[in-house]
């Protein structure tokens, strides 16, 4: 697990702001107490924070992809990588478990097409990336809850599974406090290939926010977390405030049988394209020749 914090972010781009306008918040009711019921609790309280999943919950659509289109476009890697990565990401959204051998596979995938390459390359083209894909994909909504904590003196933390290079590059445009992501070794500067660690996900992610309260002296039950996916129901579980943001189907049942807070700043057709392929085997296997067509497209475009 890595960790980012004020003093290691990358020095945002020409161009690149910190804390850009906050739009109003986007208000809608959930299934337990109202939005306006919700914010009234995100009050001074040195002994809270907000943790905020990354991808379709700040981010539209998933930051690796993009950071991915960028590496791809500068001959890092074949399409053969992303396309993997992709089916693999299906995979964990359709079935919801984890299976070891995948789980090897993710990581193989992920780190395969950065070895050898310095981490100052890596934070570059992640500086590139933010400006060119990812900042105009934030999510203006969940934008504008995460400024609601920090105004009132609260800590906010992205926790991802996504590179901690790319979460540090995105928490720093935001101005949040910082960000838990998945850390890649490297020696001297140079990416060996391998993880430190494990990939941030699922459980991962609850055990990265335990610890962070204990080193922070947070309440977990004053906290907030905020997703998207079934797959971290084990950091929402954790918290006094779990809130479901653009749910998937199985985190949208969950919320509503808990009388959880649930956001959605999808339209019909995005929540079409960022959630739900069909359940079972047979939708994944579509979903990910789909993701593979649409990528060649997208990685050419």
């Amino acid at each position: 697990m890595g960790q980012v914090t004020p003093a290691d972010r990358p020095t945002p781009t020409p161009g690149g702001s910190v804390n850009p306008p906050t739009p109003p918040v986007e208000r809608l009711p959930g299934t337990g107490a109202s939005a306006v019921e919700v914010e009234a609790l995100i009050r001074t309280d040195a002994k809270a924070a907000a943790f905020f999943d990354l991808d379709n919950t700040v981010v539209q659509g998933a930051s690796v992809f993009h950071l991915a289109k960028g590496l791809y476009r500068r001959d890092f890697f074949p399409t053969r990588v992303i396309v993997k990565a992709l089916w693999l990401q299906a995979y964990f959204r359709v079935v919801g478990r984890e299976n070891p051998g995948h789980i090897e596979d993710a990581r193989n995938a992920t780190l395969s097409f950065i070895e050898g390459h310095t981490v100052a390359e890596l934070e570059e083209i992640g500086r590139e990336v933010y400006e060119e894909s990812i900042a105009s994909r934030i999510w203006p909504g969940t934008r504008a809850i995460a400024q609601m904590h920090l105004d009132v003196g609260q800590q906010v933390w992205l926790v991802t599974a996504a590179p901690i290079e790319v979460a540090g590059i995105i928490a720093s445009r935001l101005g949040l406090t910082g960000a838990l992501g998945t850390t890649a070794e490297h020696v001297d500067g140079v990416y060996t290939g391998r993880l430190r660690g494990d990939l941030l996900h699922g459980p991962a992610k609850a055990e990265a926010v335990r610890a962070l309260a204990r080193e922070h002296g947070l309440d977990l039950a004053r906290c907030f977390a905020y997703s998207d996916s079934v797959n971290d129901l084990p950091m929402l579980s954790l918290v006094g405030h779990p809130c479901a943001i653009n749910p998937d189907g199985r985190l949208q049942s969950h919320a509503e049988e808990h009388d959880w807070q649930i956001r959605d700043y999808r339209t019909g057709r995005k929540a079409a394209r960022f959630g739900l392929l069909g359940a079972g085997a047979a939708g994944a296997t579509a979903g990910a020749v789909a993701a593979g067509l649409a990528v060649r497209r997208h990685l050419r475009g």
